[in-house]
Order: structure tokens, then sequence, then C-alpha cells
């Protein structure tokens, strides 16, 4: 009997801590990617990123004008030409095709590097504000839903109003 008495009363205890641990434990969450497409900062940060990113493709489009026109020419003087000249023209489009692919490799590369760093701050300063709701509303973890296809989530759960206040988005 007293062994049942001190097993009942283990399992009384693990159910009360096992309560006190859930009650503990509070979950939020936000949709990041729509409340960082809310921001005002994102549509300076879009602007300077088309800038930006122009000068490349003023530049991908001036290296397709001469891949253009050489390779009209080409086709056009082609049954005229040597087989030597024919190869030195193939080589040469191959040439400019290839700098062309080099090129538009590195340009995205260096655009996505320059959003990263124009984005950096924006993204600090979202995450600060999400940290601070989730310190002053008492949340465990905040999950970013546009990430993760939530199941069931509460409507008082959700910290975009709160966030956006915080930032003073409307």
């Amino acid at each position: 009997m007293k062994k049942l008495l001190k097993v009942a009363l283990v399992a009384v205890c693990i159910v009360f801590a096992g309560n006190i641990a859930k009650a503990q434990v509070k979950i939020g969450y936000i949709n990041f990617e729509q409340l960082i497409q809310q921001m005002p900062e994102t549509k300076t940060i879009k602007t300077q990123l088309d800038a930006y990113s122009k000068q490349f493709i003023d530049q991908l489009t001036a290296m397709n004008t001469e891949y253009q026109s050489k390779g009209q020419a080409y086709t056009a003087q082609r049954s005229t030409m040597t087989d030597a000249i024919r190869t030195a023209k193939e080589a040469e489009l191959a040439d400019i095709q290839k700098r062309m692919n080099d090129y538009n490799t590195n340009a995205q590369q260096q655009v996505n590097a320059k959003e990263t760093e124009l984005s950096k701050p924006l993204f600090d300063k979202v995450r600060g504000a999400v940290a601070q709701v989730a310190k002053e509303k008492g949340y465990t973890y905040v999950i970013n839903s546009g990430q993760t296809d939530l199941i069931v989530s509460p409507p008082g759960d959700d910290l975009m109003n709160d966030v956006k206040t915080k930032l003073g988005i409307k």
C-alpha cells in the first residue's frame, strides 16, 4: 500500500510539474515577410536596388547589342569566309557570350550582396521590435508564420498589430 501511495504521489508531482512548465511557455506568431513589405524603408531599398542594378543591365544590354551585331555580320558573311576566319569569328562570338554569362553571374552576386547590405538594418529593426513586443507580452517563442504553415493559430497570438504599432506602421 505504501508503495502504491509513493507511486501515486510521484505521478501527481510529475503532472503538476508538467502543467507548470506548460504554463510558462507562450508562443506567438508573425508573418515577418509581410511586415517587411509594409515598412516604408522597403520602398527606398527597392529604389536603391533598381538604380544599382540598372548599371549592370545597361552594360549587359551593350554587350548583347555587340553580340547581336557581330552575329548578324558573321551570318551575312559566313558563306564568303575562309575556314580560318570563320573559326576565328565563331571563337570571338563564343568569347563574347561567355563574357556576358560571366558578367551576368557577377552582377547577380553584386546585386544580392547590395540587397543584403541595404536590408540588414531594416531586418535588425524589425527583429528588435518583435523581440520587444514578445518580451512585453510574455511570449517565449515567436514563429515566422510566413515560412511555416500553421495548422492552428488563435488570433490572440498574432503579434502583427502590436509590432506594427511599435514600429509606427498604420
